[in-house]
Parts: C-alpha cells; structure tokens; sequence
C-alpha cells in the first residue's frame, strides 16, 4: 500500500532549527556567481487581490515568520543560476525552538495517497497491451517508494484550497493527477538514470536496466513519459500544460549538464545549482505551481508554491549528496560513494576544495583514475564541506517554511512545515 510504506517514515514532528554546529565558509567560486538581477520575493500575499489572507497572521505562522527574521544573515548573497529569486546565505541558524507540530503528512493524505501506485500501474496497463514493456514500466511503481512528491503536491494542493476556501471536488482530483504524474516524470528520470549510470541497485532491489536490455529500459522510460503527458492532456488547461512541459525540458537539459564539468570553481559552482535545480528542484516547484494554478490563487501565491517547491527540492537533493558520503549502502538503497564512483562533483566536493586544491584536477579528470575516488572520499571527511553541505540544505528548508508560514494556517499547511523537517531529518 502506498501511503503505508510512507506513512512510516514521518514520526511526529521535530524541531526544524537544529544548530548546525559549524561556521559557513562561503567558497569564492558561489561569491563570484552573484551577479544576475534580483526578482522581488512575493510579500502581501492573499487569497486573491481583493481577499485577505484570513488566519494565516495567527499566532503559529507568525511565530515562525518572526523566528525567521530573526535569523542573522551574511553580507553575501547567492544567485542560483536558472531559478527565480535571490538566496541569502545565513551565518547563524535561527536563535531558537519553534512549536512542535504532531502531523504526519502521510496519514493526513491518506485518502489522496493510498492508492496512488495502483492508479499509476492502472494507467499505464491500460494504454498497452505489450506484457512485457508494461512489466518494465510498472517495475518501480510498486509502492516501496516515499511518494515524496505526491505528498507534497497534494499538501500544498489542500493548503490553497483551504485558504482559498474552495471546495469542488473536480479541481481535487485535477490536482491529485497532478500528483500522480509528478511521480510518473520522477520514475521515468530514474528509469533513465539507471540506463546512463548503469546502475545495479535502487531501492534495495536489483535496478530496472539489470533486469532487461538497455533499450528496452530506455523505452519503457519513454513510455512512462508518454502515459504522464496523455494524463496532462486529459486536464484541458493550457497554463498547467506549458508549467509541466517546463519540467521535462529542465530533466533533460540537467541531465545533459550532467554529463559535462567546467575547469574553474566559479564555473563548477554554477554549473552545480543550475544542475540541481533542473534535475531534481524543477519536478517539485512546477507541480506545486500546477496545483496552485489549478486552486485558483492569484499570480503571487502561485509563485510561494513554486519557490517553496524550489527550495524543498534543493535541500532534497543536497541532503541525498550529503547522505552519498555518511550512509551505508543497505541505508541508501545504492551503493555509498555513487557520484563519485560516477565521476561526479556534488556540493561536499566542491565545498571541500577550499581547502584541499587537489581535489580540482580529480573533478576535471571525473575520479577516473586509480585511487581517486578513494582519495576524493577522504578529502570531503577530512573537510568542512559536509557541515557547509547540511548548512545548505537547512537554510533552503528554513526558506521553504518561511514561504509555508504565509498560507492560512490549517493541518496541510502545517504538513507544509513538517515536510521540511523530513528533509532535515534525513541528514540524521
């Protein structure tokens, strides 16, 4: 069952402002990729330009909001290429504790996400009559995932409804197909991922392309595409069709950006947020604006739901090359070290260059030759760059839950904020 195997693994919630227990080192390489315009952060936001926001100044957010700007900020301001907004870099964590909240988003979703890979696995059995593509197709849909991203596009989904006060059950299931194929274009990245990495494992199990050929994978992963873009269809709404297709093109672009390396540590660093976001932040972002454009909300509020989704989805991904070097491999479901082994320089990497240069001609090389990854392994321990990766990843989660603090407070928005915590907590 699919919401089960989530349900699990978000205990009550814990506080999101654990002290990070070591000062940032802001490399010279993110301090030289400054230098885009600034976009202005939505502020004022309401249900629409001629609604207030009702209760989402109650003592809770605001709590929350005030804790955040308490926060002491850096003089330096990070611009990640290809994403929208300015991220100031924090020297402290915020000065305290915020309220506990005891939800977890996977039962309060229940009803929208228990049967989730079913409906995937029927969708996608029913557009085919080939047993054996369909067998491919339907390998990881079954339901040993988190359903991270349906929980949390159905989360912001009920949070704008409610502070939207809307009730019309044709607009919930239009937003749970967003859901679905937001879980759909994941699998069909990680389908893809598998054949280019030649993996042979993923969540503790043998790896789709170890099972069958390699271009049968690729197009089973095609196929998977095809049914998601067939369910987009269905919706009939052009501005969440254009939002979506976004994605797909950013998968792609970040895979190919993947593929490449730069020569300098400004490049590198650039290279690295702009890569991240297309790869992983994208899918998040473009599917809580979808559902945010599906509620009704105006311009600004659809921009909190796509800047939440950024962030969210930056920390993700930072905290996952963070666990590649701290988890064993029965943890991670794949093999510890894998980016390395893979040639690639994820943010502890090129965080710990500031202090062990030697990294630099390694990454160039992508750790091909004998002793590399070994040494590279080594170096990122021996160096800051895990604490400045936690660092990173614990101040777009404190940004996500700023953006959560501006919707009306109600049990998902509250899941919102949790939500964040489950990304933290991960690091643990």
């Amino acid at each position: 069952m699919a919401a089960g195997g989530g349900a699990g693994q978000i205990g009550a919630a814990r506080s999101l402002f654990t002290a990070c227990g070591a000062s940032f080192i802001q490399p010279s390489s993110v301090v030289a990729s400054c230098a885009a315009a600034r976009v202005k952060a939505p502020v004022g936001l309401g249900r629409s330009s001629s609604t207030s926001s009702g209760s989402s100044s109650s003592s809770d957010a605001t709590s929350v909001s005030s804790l955040y700007e308490r926060t002491q900020k850096a003089t330096v301001t990070l611009q990640h290429p290809c994403m929208r907004g300015y991220s100031s870099v924090h020297t402290q964590q915020p000065a305290g504790p915020i309220r506990e909240y005891n939800i977890d988003p996977y039962i309060l979703l229940d009803d929208e996400l228990k049967y989730i890979f079913e409906d995937i696995r029927q969708e996608i059995s029913r557009a085919t009559n080939h047993q054996e593509l369909n067998k491919i197709a339907v390998y990881y849909f079954d339901g040993q995932g988190k359903a991270f991203r349906p929980m949390v596009a159905m989360l912001m989904a009920k949070a704008l409804n409610y502070h939207m006060q809307n009730e019309n059950s044709n607009i919930v299931n239009a937003q749970r197909q967003i859901a679905m194929i937001s879980e759909m274009i994941h699998t069909a990245s990680l389908v893809h991922d598998d054949v280019i990495d030649q993996s042979f494992a993923r969540r503790g199990k043998p790896s789709v392309n170890v099972l069958w050929n390699h271009k049968k994978v690729t197009q089973a992963g095609d196929y998977i595409l095809s049914v998601a873009s067939m369910l987009l269809a269905r919706l009939k709404h052009d501005e969440v069709t254009h939002i979506l297709s976004q994605v797909l093109t950013d998968l792609v672009q970040g895979e190919f950006m993947q593929l490449g390396s730069k020569e300098t540590e400004n490049e590198r660093f650039a290279h690295y947020f702009t890569k991240t976001y297309r790869k992983t932040a994208s899918l998040i972002a473009n599917s809580l604006k979808a559902v945010a454009v599906l509620s009704g909300v105006d311009e600004q509020m659809a921009e909190l739901s796509f800047q939440y989704g950024r962030n969210l989805g930056l920390a993700f991904q930072f905290v996952d090359d963070l666990l590649d070097f701290v988890s064993s491999s029965e943890a991670m479901g794949k093999p510890a070290a894998a980016d390395l082994k893979l040639g690639l320089a994820t943010a502890p990497v090129l965080f710990a260059c500031e202090k062990f240069p030697e990294l630099n001609p390694m990454i160039l090389r992508r750790f091909r030759e004998p002793g590399d990854v070994e040494r590279a392994y080594e170096l990122v321990h021996q160096s800051q760059g895990l604490e400045q990766t936690r660092f990173l990843a614990r101040k777009h989660c404190i940004e996500a839950l700023r953006l959560a603090s501006q919707i009306s407070e109600s049990p998902y928005q509250k899941g919102l904020i949790v939500v964040g915590d489950f990304v933290l907590n991960r690091m643990k």
